[in-house]
């Protein structure tokens, strides 16, 4: 979902009182109240208006808290009766009746368009076209693709670095000449603009001569302008498509003091808004809106040239290429994942990373980025030496909360010798039902819930699991997490 071009000459949802037509208003009144709006603010009182539907208007004052907050909808209420003289109005109709919830996601999306980047990568390839002569050659140049990316985490600090969240195949280019593009295929340099200060990228003329500078090795050279931020490769992994990128948190306030971090989600529910702040064709940041159509699914990818299995939220969000990278939004303006791929042939079929696997790569790249040891980069997870998987699925809808998830029994299939997972007693067959690492108990309700977990366990942690053997639950007795118990993720 990045296109590979060759440049030439690119906060919270809000609950309000809405003004709508409503058909009645508490028992016994024969006008209704079209709208109940907050209309100023006197001191320690906030002041509202009530409209009636015959065009009548009053007000009435509520006590706000000591720091000038909001007053709470109880104390609306009340003040609203005594204002209308219906004692006989309860809260529920109170609230059935007047409180509506915006659908308008506007303010939402301008909020998080502060944590949102463009992204720029420069490669060297090597492909075949043709000489002067028309005949076929070998020719080496900088290609550029384009992307986006979230802050995910700033540092206030005067030396401190604002961290962002992209996808692993941005910043990578499976058809780069490694030897030279610096010994590697990640990019040889990535630029990002802050929404509202983009630019586009042209071929730097510097001399005025009317032709595209070149290096010294014949390369064509870009020139970013002035709003661009170079970006620093933290770290990655192809494994789960995601990368982590840095810049210092001085340049980005220079550019935008309003700049933020995401709101990460507890999780996603099939059906809730999906808001998608990309990159498309290059073009600037842009947004589309739909819904999650199902929170996890595995789709195929090959972004080195060798085919994965990956973990996915699909969405009916409209996608475009340059959308790799970009966030996924609920509609309170919460991160609930990373954009990363679609289905060329079905628009309404497009994925997303999902906000659990982000959220435990990235967390894993920063820690080992700033452990001061050279030799651990990236991501690790713990061998426990455990295969699970998942039996009798079903879905479990809660009405009190209106969401349903889909549960597994996640059952252990096979115990490595002399693994940790043998040292703590389990077996083939046991049903797992928690992990507890360091106090922190994490339930696991799907086999993927295991490998979300194990990417966040650290040197040192303290783990206890619960199972069930023969119809007993029984929890072992802790183990302690050694470097040697943890292995680095491609």
């Amino acid at each position: 979902m990045k296109p590979h071009i060759k440049l030439l000459a690119p906060t919270a949802a809000l609950c309000i009182f809405a003004s709508c037509a409503l058909l009645g208003g508490c028992a016994g009144t024969d006008t209704y109240v079209t709208s109940i709006k907050k209309t100023g603010v006197n001191g320690t009182e906030d002041i509202y208006t009530v409209t009636y539907s015959d065009g009548r208007r009053d007000t009435f004052t509520v006590t706000n808290g000591s720091d000038g907050a909001d007053a709470d909808i109880s104390a609306i209420y009340e003040a609203y009766k005594t204002l209308t003289g219906q004692d006989d109005c309860t809260f529920e109709e109170f609230l059935a009746q007047y409180l509506t919830v915006s659908t308008d996601t506007s303010q939402v999306i301008n909020r998080c368009l502060c944590s949102s980047m463009s992204i720029y990568a420069e490669f060297v390839e090597t492909s075949i076209g043709t000489d002067i002569w028309g005949r076929p050659a070998s020719v080496t140049d900088v290609a550029v693709s384009t992307g986006a990316a979230v802050i995910y985490r700033i540092d206030e600090a005067d030396d401190g670095y604002t961290y962002l969240v992209t996808d692993y195949h941005v910043v990578y280019d499976k058809n780069a000449n490694s030897s030279k593009n610096g010994g590697s295929k990640l990019a040889r340099a990535i630029y990002g603009y802050l929404y509202g200060s983009e630019e586009t990228p042209t071929n730097a003329d510097e001399d005025g001569d009317g032709r595209a500078d070149t290096d010294e090795n014949g390369y064509a050279v870009y020139d970013y302008g002035e709003t661009a931020v170079a970006l620093e490769y933290v770290g990655g992994t192809v494994t789960y498509d995601i990368a982590v990128l840095r810049a210092k948190t001085s340049d980005l306030k220079e550019i935008n003091e309003d700049i933020c971090a995401v709101t990460l989600a507890d999780g996603c529910h099939v059906g809730e808004t999906a808001i998608a702040i990309g990159n498309p064709e290059g073009d600037g940041i842009s947004v589309t809106q739909g819904i999650v159509s199902t929170e996890s699914e595995y789709i195929s990818l090959n972004i080195d040239g060798t085919v994965r299995s990956y973990r996915s939220t699909r969405i009916d969000t409209p996608l475009y290429s340059g959308n790799s990278g970009g966030g996924l939004f609920n509609r309170n303006g919460e991160l609930i994942g990373i954009t990363n791929a679609g289905d060329g042939s079905d628009q309404n079929i497009n994925y997303a990373v999902p906000l659990a696997v982000v959220r435990s790569t990235a967390e894993s790249i920063l820690h080992y980025a700033a452990d001061a040891d050279e030799t651990t980069q990236g991501v690790y997870t713990l061998e426990a030496g455990l295969t699970v998987e998942g039996l009798r699925a079903k879905y479990v809808y809660d009405p009190a909360s209106g969401y349903g998830r889909i549960c597994e029994e996640v059952t252990v299939v096979s115990v490595a010798a002399g693994s940790v997972a043998e040292s703590l007693g389990l077996t083939a067959g046991d049903r797992l039902f928690s992990l507890t690492i360091d106090g922190k108990d994490c339930g696991i309700d799907r086999a993927f819930d295991w490998s979300d977990l194990a990417m966040t366990v650290r040197g040192g942690d303290i783990l206890e699991i619960v199972y069930e053997r023969d119809g007993v639950k029984y929890t072992t007795q802790p183990y302690t997490v050694t470097a040697q118990d943890l292995v680095a993720v491609e």
